[in-house]
């Protein structure tokens, strides 16, 4: 299939302190990270944030560069590159407390993208959230939208606002994917699946839930799957939920499925096909969770793992 991903959101450094160690800084965001994934495996991607011409925004601009992905103009004129204090526990699950600003440009209008990403930070942080919005709304005339709202309850002054945002985007993305911490706060009192299944009905193809290491499930027109997690030993899981996500589009991806022209096919998926993307994605973060930091695998080396099992 030809065309381009355009991921828009976050570009960040991660700085992780684990065990009372000196922290460790690794390239990190949400959006990034699945733009670097698709890019490792790939794919043409450009990617709408906001960095410095600082040393951290340099940093970020190779490792984009060095994974095929192309920044849009204006993406690199912020004051000041943000950052996530990252804390590791000893599960290996992070803890953030970030210093951001989120004040993009708008890319370049753009008619051969195949695929519209966003989601976390991007997608409620004031004021960039509105522009994100309405780029989502116009691109969706073109393009497949995929939104994971990878939730930062700490930047959400508002939670009823906060809310109400992710349910836009949700009614205007044909893949959500969102781990079941997201859900739980999006509502706390209700059974992850059953909130994935309210909003499979306000609009989206595919809503697939990350559990860690309970696996995932994921909704569509034609049923439920549920797949296990690929055991492996986990350095950190910084990035688990991108690379799953990055997995998930690239699957769909191959298969032809993306592109207003094919939200029909889309959102006729069968439960074997749904169930086989699935597993591309499982494989994508498995071999992500046992590197540290957000390092994303490329096409060769998650090919390898999964021939080495089968």
């Amino acid at each position: 299939m030809n065309g381009h991903a355009l991921v828009v959101g976050e570009a960040l450094v991660d700085i992780v302190q684990r065990d009372g160690k000196e922290p460790v800084e690794h390239v990190g965001g949400s959006p990034l990270n699945v733009a670097v994934g698709l890019g490792r495996l790939g794919r043409a991607v450009q990617f709408t944030t906001r960095v410095a011409d600082d040393p951290r925004g340099t940093r970020i601009i190779e490792h984009l560069a060095g994974s095929g992905v192309r920044l849009t103009p204006g993406s690199a004129a912020a004051e000041r590159t943000a950052t996530a204090q990252a804390t590791i526990d000893d599960r290996g699950a992070a803890h953030y407390d970030f210093d951001i600003a989120w004040d993009p440009v708008e890319p370049p209008p753009t008619v051969d993208a195949v695929l519209l990403h966003t989601g976390s930070i991007a997608t409620v942080l004031e004021p960039g959230c509105d522009l994100v919005a309405e780029l989502v709304a116009q691109q969706s005339s073109t393009s497949t939208v995929s939104f994971d709202p990878n939730i930062r309850p700490a930047l959400i002054s508002d939670p009823a606002r906060g809310r109400a945002r992710i349910e836009r985007l949700v009614a205007l993305a044909d893949v959500v994917k969102a781990s079941d911490e997201d859900l739980a706060w999006f509502a706390p009192d209700r059974d992850p699946l059953d909130t994935a299944r309210d909003w499979l009905s306000r609009g989206p193809a595919i809503v697939a839930v990350t559990r860690g290491a309970q696996g995932a499930v994921a909704v569509c027109a034609a049923g439920v799957v549920e797949i296990p997690a690929v055991q492996v030993e986990v350095a950190d899981t910084v990035g688990a939920g991108d690379a799953f996500t990055a997995g998930l589009l690239d699957g769909l991806w191959t298969r032809g499925l993306l592109g207003a022209d094919r939200r029909d096919a889309l959102g006729a998926i069968t439960v074997d096909d749904l169930r086989d993307v699935l597993g591309t994605a499982a494989w994508t973060s498995a071999l992500t969770v046992a590197r540290a930091g957000a390092d994303l695998p490329t096409r060769a080396e998650r090919d390898a793992a999964q021939e080495g099992v089968s």
